[in-house]
């Protein structure tokens, strides 16, 4: 199979996951572009921000106009993480492959273990600011470092730390998704590293079109059915990029 119909299938699976989750997308984007295009860990991280921009930006207007995002609960968690974001997207490119590639896979198993225990977050009652400070800046050092965009901690953080009810927190967690990447991007404007357009921009199209689809499907399919599913790959993912690193 070539590149380029790699490329297309998994910019449909990651916008698929965006779009019904705001969570598992993003994180699926770096394993595919290494293990699948060949793309080495720093150049991943990066192309893996370009995308996750865009295709959250497009999920969001999906969920905005139909009223799911919570704008100043999103922009107060967001704006914890710009500085993290920053510092962290300035230091990735410091860091080893391996190294790198480690850390990915043990935040992608995390991701999977949450997705496939299924738990739904409790709204918190009184927001504390140290704590929504804490996980806004939390999530923004993750952003900065691995190039995802964190909505399966943005998500129940949201929720528990912001009370931010659950049928609004995955549009919410897109806002903040698309603001810490927006930062830690630009943190990374001044490193030479080289994209591959000839291959991101058509994962980047599919994935555009999945998210679409991923907002529609979320309507017609529980989340817990889709949680399932898609922590189920990205435990694989995880396990094989694992692997791949130690060799």
């Amino acid at each position: 199979m070539s590149a380029l119909v790699l490329a297309l299938l998994a910019g449909g699976l990651v916008g698929l996951a965006l779009g019904a989750l705001g969570a598992g997308g993003s994180i699926l984007t770096v394993p595919a572009l290494v293990g699948l295009l060949g793309f080495a860990p720093a150049a991943a991280t990066t192309g893996a921000l370009v995308i996750v921009i865009v295709t959250s930006v497009t999920a969001l207007v999906a969920h905005a106009r139909a009223g799911a995002v919570r704008r100043r609960a999103g922009l107060l968690f967001a704006a914890a993480g710009v500085i993290p974001a920053a510092v962290a997207g300035a230091l990735s490119a410091r860091i080893p492959e391996t190294v790198l590639t480690l850390m990915f896979a043990a935040l992608a198993a995390l991701a999977a273990v949450r997705m496939l225990r299924r738990r739904t977050p409790r709204p918190g009652g009184r927001v504390s600011g140290v704590r929504a400070l804490g996980a806004g800046a939390g999530l923004g050092a993750v952003t900065g470092f691995l190039g995802v965009g964190g909505g399966f901690l943005a998500v129940p953080a949201l929720v528990a730390v912001l009370a931010v009810p659950m049928d609004a927190a995955v549009g919410t967690s897109l806002l903040v998704i698309v603001a810490n990447a927006l930062v830690a991007l630009g943190a990374r404007a001044y490193t030479a590293v080289e994209l591959d357009w000839a291959l991101i921009l058509p994962f980047l199209a599919t994935a555009v079109l999945g998210a679409w689809d991923g907002r529609r499907l979320a309507a017609k399919v529980s989340a817990g059915t889709l949680q399932r599913v898609f922590g189920a790959v990205l435990l694989a993912v995880a396990a094989g990029m694992g692997l791949a690193a130690l060799r």
